[in-house]
């Protein structure tokens, strides 16, 4: 039984797609960038809600998570990275989610491509529906890719965790990403190391 119901945590839908559908906001997509915003302790529901409000596009991460309260069991959604909401905005936009005083800090992205393409793929993982532990404060590892299956084409670092061996994606901009778990056999490393 869900707490509340879903809630869109991606605006426009076709966001993090390569060629976004225009939609007519009166901005320019040239003047819109990425911004990685900190949000105050448990606001990021209420920030995408306020976003979306005003047609601000935003991508909010979530992942689905049972709770027992009361010797009940709840399925609710909860945000990848806590905290963390990722704003598409141009410099007015911006302005305008500060005014919803959910916000603590607002960071610059200086590498908008890698971002993009990190989004993306944390993006496509989480559409899988493949079971992801959050992961800290990444480490140096190989990188790879897997082969085959219905994650082909994910890559990332090759992790070990709990005697298990994990392919970790990553949001480099937040030094954290997701895990699952993998086989060796269905990764290939990948070469040369991408920076």
């Amino acid at each position: 039984m869900p707490i509340l119901a879903e809630e869109p945590c991606v605006f426009p839908g076709d966001l993090l797609e390569e060629t976004p559908n225009e939609y007519d906001l009166g901005i320019s997509e040239t003047e819109r960038v990425w911004w990685v915003v900190y949000t105050k302790s448990r606001q990021e529901k209420a920030l995408a809600r306020d976003l979306l409000a005003h047609q601000i596009p935003f991508y909010l991460p979530q992942v689905e998570r049972d709770l027992i309260i009361r010797r009940r069991r709840f399925r609710t959604l909860v945000p990848v990275f806590p905290g963390y909401l990722f704003l598409f905005g141009a410099p007015d936009e911006r302005v305008d989610s500060l005014k919803t005083n959910r916000i603590s800090r607002i960071l610059p992205v200086v590498d908008q491509d890698e971002l993009l393409r990190d989004l993306k793929q944390l993006s496509d993982l989480i559409a899988v529906g493949a079971p992801l532990t959050v992961e800290q404060r990444l480490c140096a590892g190989r990188m790879a890719r897997i082969r085959h299956g219905p994650l082909a084409g994910f890559e990332g670092t090759i992790i070990r965790r709990r005697g298990a061996d994990r392919l970790q994606i990553a949001v480099n901009f937040l030094q954290q990403g997701v895990s699952i778990e993998i086989k060796d056999y269905s990764v290939e490393p990948i070469w040369p190391a991408r920076k």
